[in-house]
């Protein structure tokens, strides 16, 4: 993943009605690690990762980069929204030049179903349209993912295609900056 390009970073933390999307800190930490050792969580994108492994491998104070939030409730970690740029050896492209803004998310089991993934998804997708007006942003996630599947609709993406990436068949869709989110 490539950064996104010429954005102000990090953007005032954003606020919705229920949700903050911010900058990783350090008492994000033990989320962080929870989010990807998760089993639930990794059932879609390769599996969990080896919890020792991945704590001796995270820093204390969590990487901060442009395009990554934390999504807090009530001052706790419930999970990460990215923005990044798709890699141009991906399948799956809507610009002859690759390189479009990607929307990745990951959520803790136990915020799941309350409707904190469309919320927060939304909010950076306008962020971003605010950002880069005119920016086309993707999304690629398992057919199987049916919640997920559910979101990139609520949000207001269109398939574009599918193919087959990671050994399964992944659904692709676009989301034009000029379409309200959530």
């Amino acid at each position: 993943m490539t950064e996104l390009g010429p954005v102000a970073w990090p953007p005032a933390p954003i606020r919705t009605e229920r949700l903050v999307l911010r900058e990783p800190e350090a008492r994000d930490r033990a989320a962080i690690i929870e989010l990807f050792t998760s089993p639930e969580v990794g059932t879609y994108i390769g599996g969990p990762r080896p919890r020792d492994e991945f704590e001796r491998a995270m820093p204390e104070v969590p990487t901060r980069r442009p395009g990554l939030f934390v999504v807090d409730l009530d001052g706790a970690m419930i999970g990460i929204v990215t923005l990044d740029r798709r890699d141009a050896e991906r399948p799956g492209h809507v610009r002859p030049d690759a390189g479009e803004a990607e929307l990745g998310y990951m959520f803790l089991p136990e915020a799941w179903g309350c409707g904190y993934a469309t919320e927060a998804c939304a909010a950076a997708l306008d962020w971003l349209a605010g950002a880069l007006p005119g920016e086309p942003v993707v999304l690629c996630t398992q057919t199987a993912n049916d919640r997920s599947m559910r979101l990139a609709a609520k949000l207001g993406f269109t398939e574009v295609e599918r193919f087959e990436e990671y050994g399964a068949e992944q659904w692709f869709g676009v989301w034009p900056s000029d379409t309200p989110s959530g």
